[in-house]
């Protein structure tokens, strides 16, 4: 442990001449922490772990106050690194929080965290795993109450949970097949190929199902919607009246829209992102035709649809014609919206009428979306994975267990169970081959 620096850092915003924080709180995490803490607050005795204590904080190399605040510290291994903790609960005026910092970074065993320290050594010594960590890094970057709900979900081990389970199984079934190619005079029990047949087809078809759920990429990086329709209907005027700011140019020429627009937006707590497209048409014009291909390319990508139509013209025949070439267009969840009502009423089946000008009918229209996010990503199942690793490790790992039912030797099965489960093992961080062992002598008693 002596040669483990002891890192430290700020663990709240850092205080500006605009806005200077009420209070600054400063972090120290390793085996000198307490140390360090008894350097700063003028000598005196530690007060006991856990316990917040009224000091004065010195710079120890000319003696001069800095602040007089609160401190504590943390013995390990109980703390959330693992390591002996501290921390100063200072005023947080930039003067203060600038004295700390480099007071500590006078001692010789102290140094500044690199970003992400304090949870990498939290995840070293064991206190949570990778999915774990990113649940942390998601918390923070939060935006929306869903994907606040989400990061606390994984932080808490909900994945970790689900893919040890898995791991588990996979584990169990490898033991099994070892069990098998290294001690075949053994009486092992009997249908046992079949046993280990139907085991990798039952984590193969529940690891499927969870990659075919996507709400946790759509939560952590945004439901993406897709305006689309034909030019002049008012898409642009919609993404405008749903931003809430003249985000997009609006025109009365047609085809002033030539490129895909983004915006993001909470609405009801869903993190969404909202693109304006093209008008939907022929045209001998090359920019307007890559623009146009361009809509119809995210409309096929979205998670969900709106059809913008213009009430004032034929927009039934439209939307005929645009949904005949929009083979991606979901009926239960997409959503076909007839603009310009102000100047001519439209009703009738499940179009949503709207005047984008006026504003009338924007909120049964946000109603119908909220319900169409929330069907999208609603709670049933298993947790869902959140990052684009844990898909790659998750189709290595379906790979994996395919390659081993189609194997025609029990070592070549084995060794695809192993590589499915280090796959798996990539997701959390965690890879125990001793594991292997223990599930042989439990389920086996070999030797006994």
């Amino acid at each position: 442990m002596s040669d483990i620096a002891t890192i430290y850092a700020l663990g709240t915003p850092v205080p500006s001449r605009a806005q200077p924080g009420a209070l600054a709180v400063v972090r120290l995490s390793g085996p000198r922490a307490a140390d360090a803490l008894m350097v700063l607050a003028g000598g005196k005795a530690l007060p006991p772990p856990r316990r917040l204590a009224l000091r004065t904080v010195r710079d120890p190399a000319s003696g001069e106050t800095i602040d007089r605040g609160l401190v504590v510290w943390f013995e390990a291994p109980h703390t959330e690194t693992g390591e002996t903790m501290a921390e100063l609960h200072l005023h947080g005026g930039r003067a203060v929080v600038g004295g700390a910092l480099a007071a500590i970074g006078r001692l010789d065993f102290c140094r500044l965290a690199e970003p992400g320290e304090f949870t990498r050594r939290a995840f070293e010594n064991g206190k949570l795993d990778l999915t774990e960590a990113e649940g942390i890094a998601d918390l923070v970057a939060a935006e929306t109450d869903q994907q606040r709900r989400q990061a606390l979900q994984q932080m808490d081990g909900a994945l970790h949970r689900l893919y040890e389970d898995w791991r588990g199984q996979g584990l169990r079934l490898l033991a099994h097949l070892e069990a098998a190619i290294d001690f075949p005079d053994e009486d092992l029990p009997s249908g046992l190929a079949d046993d280990v047949r139907g085991g990798i087809d039952r984590l193969r078809a529940a690891i499927a199902d969870h990659l075919a759920d996507r709400r946790g990429e759509r939560l952590r990086e945004g439901l993406h919607i897709a305006i689309i329709g034909p030019p002049n209907a008012g898409k642009s005027s919609l993404l405008n009246l749903l931003a809430r700011r003249d985000a997009a140019i609006v025109s009365e020429t047609a085809g002033t829209t030539r490129d895909v627009i983004e915006v993001h937006l909470d609405l009801a707590g869903w993190p969404v992102v909202l693109a304006d497209t093209a008008g939907l048409r022929d045209s001998p014009d090359r920019i307007e035709q890559e623009g146009v291909r361009r809509a119809r390319a995210r409309a096929a990508s979205a998670d969900l649809r709106l059809l913008v139509l213009d009430a004032t013209g034929d927009w039934r025949g439209l939307r005929q014609q645009v949904l005949a070439a929009t083979p991606q267009w979901n009926a239960a969840s997409d959503i076909v919206v007839v603009n310009k009502t102000d100047l001519a009423p439209a009703a009738g089946d499940d179009a949503v009428p709207l005047s984008a000008t006026t504003g009338a009918g924007l909120a049964a229209l946000l109603a119908r979306i909220e319900a169409a996010a929330g069907a999208l990503m609603q709670d049933s199942g298993p947790p869902p994975f959140t990052r684009a690793r844990h898909r790659a490790a998750l189709v290595d790992c379906q790979d994996a267990l395919g390659r081993a039912l189609q194997a025609t030797e029990i070592a070549l099965a084995a060794e695809d169970l192993r590589l499915a489960l280090r796959a798996l093992g990539r997701i959390t961080g965690v890879v125990r081959v001793e594991e292997l062992l223990d599930v042989i002598f439990r389920d086996f008693c070999i030797g006994k």
